[in-house]
């Protein structure tokens, strides 16, 4: 930053500096813009749980109803969903317009502050590749959108201090930081922010004029961060052994961190979701460099600072945006690394404003060749950081690209290999998802998730008692573990005589996590064998459908009960029919739907939905045999019901059920 002065006669215009970073942005992330879902995304997309207003209560009033509480994220998240649903198209296209917006808002921010190089600020915001992983991921909306109220609250607080008869500003000001902090708390350094504004504008403070108008502010902020360091280390398990450095080791690790960010900044390539975990207390006293450089830094520009204030207050603010970051306050992702790319979205403004600033400046008065080498030069870099910026995009388009990028250039990555055997499970390979997670497991072997998802690996792959051990494991690392639980139940009720053990494990999961919803559809379902416990286990599996009602399995699984229920046959129905309206090629439960409406004497609806369940999966055997018995009720189909009998036979063995078909057919 230089101090104040008129604004170059060669910036772009307000229009013109809008179309432009527009333009250049959709451009970068137009491969993200088909990208699905990655990671946790689908803790952020509005889940059915919460779709409804009731949800939206919950949102603002639950903190366990979404994965962190900030509110006014996940309501705009429920005011999406409400647009567009689940496709992606939609979270990725508002993300790049949100980015593009806050850059644009940036050239504003700082033609007021009469900052020479705004528009080339405001457009290196735009392309540089650090910024990729807050726009091409969903979840990172808390970032756009968060930066979004930051800039605007900062805009309508400087209105408010060029005069200060408009309160109203003020009380817009005001409003806007209070959605920043409930968007994202990192925004909870803007009155630190303003204040070194106010120093680097007027050369010095005013209690009057400058701190106090942001007292209220920095309360909040304070109230803020606290709170939000509270919830991490309680509900988003932030503590631990993971977390556990001493106090000298976090400021070496905070001087590390800086550095790192001031690098990334300088020269972003090999940019990844995962970096290496830097190992703190063997670096030891090494990382003293570090601390002492920032020092140095910082007593350098202050002592510049009587000739020009910018560079000393670029450092400031670029520091002060990432101290919730620099690791004083336990954050999650700090068991797999101590920086992310998305951590440095809000703090690299200062820098990239000064740079912009810094060029300017050096460019003023030079001959026009100069100059015309200078901002071609400018050019080029903006042209390379796009370019970098589209490819890190591309590696969002799915998990196992990302996950594989990261793999690429940190073959470490524990976190990226579980990621991956996730994205492979999903997919239908559990042996390569096997793979992943014993590779995960060999650089992370006290990682619970990681036992708890290569058991059911395992599991798929029909080695239960190997499944169950892993699910053992990850129990002993973390006992409070609820899908583990979830998981070890569900393999004790595929042995005999072990359907207790599976209560147990099912009612400890609820226990746990009381609106986990498959957990209470598999403690229904297990206390609906067990003798005496049918009345507990339906109230289970309807808890289950009303907790999720978007989940195909746990309808499945209560149309299932009340179809052994007299008198219930009708609710089953309706159950099984729900469940096919989620998943409409799910051929066993319309198999179930059909016997329940031959049950019911209706085998007109039952032949046409087990016809419709054999025409997606035509090697189900059962289905045909259901058929046969569906035909014979109907009048006129009895050599349907022969050759439905006899397909089947010829891929089973006769049994009870086809003897008594086949003497009615032969009766007749």
């Amino acid at each position: 930053m230089e101090a104040p002065s008129a604004a170059p006669s060669f910036d772009l215009g307000p229009r013109w500096t809008a179309a432009l970073i527009l333009g250049v942005t959709l451009a970068i992330y137009w491969p993200a813009l088909q990208g699905g879902i990655v990671w946790d995304d689908d803790a952020h997309v509005t889940r059915a749980g919460l779709q409804s207003v009731d949800g939206l209560i919950r949102i603002w009033t639950d903190l366990h109803a979404t994965q962190q509480y900030y509110p006014l994220l996940h309501s705009a998240f429920w005011v999406e969903h409400g647009i567009w649903g689940d496709s992606t198209l939609g979270y990725h296209l508002l993300n790049v317009v949100l980015h593009a917006t806050s850059a644009w808002l940036f050239v504003v921010l700082l033609r007021r502050l009469a900052v020479p190089g705004a528009a080339l600020a405001g457009v290196l915001f735009a392309v540089h590749p650090v910024c990729v992983e807050s726009v091409a991921w969903i979840s990172e909306q808390k970032n756009t959108l968060s930066l979004l109220f930051y800039l605007l609250a900062a805009l309508s607080y400087l209105r408010f201090d060029g005069d200060r008869s408009r309160r109203g500003c003020y009380a817009a000001a005001s409003g806007l930081f209070l959605c920043a902090l409930l968007t994202k708390s990192v925004t909870a350094t803007l009155p630190g922010a303003l204040l070194v504004v106010a120093w680097w504008r007027r050369g010095r403070l005013s209690w009057r004029r400058d701190v106090l108008p942001l007292v209220p502010w920095i309360a909040l902020a304070i109230a803020s961060g606290l709170f939000t360091s509270w919830v991490e280390r309680t509900i988003g398990g932030a503590e631990g052994g993971s977390f556990d450095l001493s106090s000298g080791q976090r400021l070496l690790l905070a001087g590390r961190i800086l550095w790192f960010y001031a690098g990334t900044l300088l020269w972003p390539v090999h940019l990844i979701l995962i970096y290496p975990r830097w190992d703190v207390a063997a670096a030891g006293g090494a990382w003293m460099g570090y601390l002492l450089a920032a020092l140095a830094v910082t007593v350098g520009l202050w002592l510049l600072r009587r000739r020009t204030r910018g560079p000393l207050a670029a450092w400031l603010l670029f520091a002060g945006t990432l101290f919730p970051a620099l690791g004083f306050f336990n954050v999650y992702p700090f068991t797999f690394s101590y920086v992310a790319n998305h951590f440095l979205y809000h703090a690299a403004l200062a820098p990239l404003a000064a740079a912009s600033a810094g060029l300017v400046v050096l460019l003023r008065g030079r001959s026009p060749r100069v100059q015309a080498g200078g901002w071609a030069g400018a050019a080029v870099v903006l042209c390379v950081l796009a370019l970098l910026s589209n490819a890190s995009a591309q590696t969002f388009e799915n998990p196992r690209t990302l996950f594989e990028a990261s793999l690429e250039q940190n073959p470490r990555a524990w976190m990226a290999h579980d990621g991956l055997g996730v994205w492979f499970g999903l997919h239908g390979d559990s042996r390569r998802a096997t793979e992943q997670f014993q590779a995960a497991l060999r650089l992370r072997p006290d990682y619970p998730q990681a036992h708890d998802n290569l058991g059911l690996a395992l599991e798929d792959q029909g080695d239960l008692p190997r499944a169950m051990a892993e699910f053992r494991e990850a129990l002993r690392l973390k006992p409070d573990l609820a899908e583990a639980h979830n998981n070890l139940g569900s393999a004790l009720v595929r042995l005999p005589d072990h359907g207790a053990e599976a209560v147990a494990e099912f009612q400890e999961t609820v226990r746990l996590q009381p609106e986990f919803a498959s957990g209470h559809s598999n403690l229904g379902t297990a206390l609906m064998a067990l003798p005496g416990r049918q009345i507990d286990g339906l109230a289970e599996l309807r808890l289950a459908v009303r907790l999720r009602p978007d989940i195909a399995d746990s309808h499945a699984s209560l149309a299932d009960a009340l179809a052994e229920m007299p008198d219930r046959g009708n609710e089953a129905v309706a159950e099984y029919r729900e469940a096919l309206r989620l998943t409409p090629r799910d051929a066993q439960v319309r198999n179930n739907l059909g016997l329940a409406l031959i049950a019911l004497g209706r085998p007109e609806e039952a032949a046409d939905e087990l016809t419709r369940a054999l025409a997606d999966r035509p090697s189900f055997a059962e289905i045909r045999l259901n058929l046969a018995i569906a035909y014979l009720n109907l009048p006129g189909r009895r050599a349907d019901a022969a050759r439905q009998l006899d397909a089947f036979l010829q891929v089973r063995p006769p049994n009870d059920l086809t003897r008594q078909i086949l003497a009615q057919l032969q009766g007749n």
